[in-house]
């Protein structure tokens, strides 16, 4: 089985985990957090597609130890 590059969801959950962190905070305006809110929507959503891309992908590999016949 092939290594899986994980760069690009990697790069999306550390996006929404310091968005998450700035909502903790409580420092932002309910303007600006409602912005980030919208960002974290988009942000999840790229990474759900990130995510099913990868299952298509690890679902084109043969399992291992099963050859093709021919």
């Amino acid at each position: 089985m092939t290594e899986v590059d994980t760069t690009t969801l990697d790069a999306l959950v550390a996006r929404l985990e310091r968005a998450a962190d700035q909502l903790r905070t409580g420092d932002l305006s309910p303007d600006a957090a409602a912005g980030l809110v919208e960002d974290c929507a988009s942000l999840a959503s790229q990474a759900s597609a990130e995510l099913e891309r990868m299952a298509r992908a690890a679902q084109q590999e043969p399992i291992p130890g099963q050859d093709s016949l021919l």
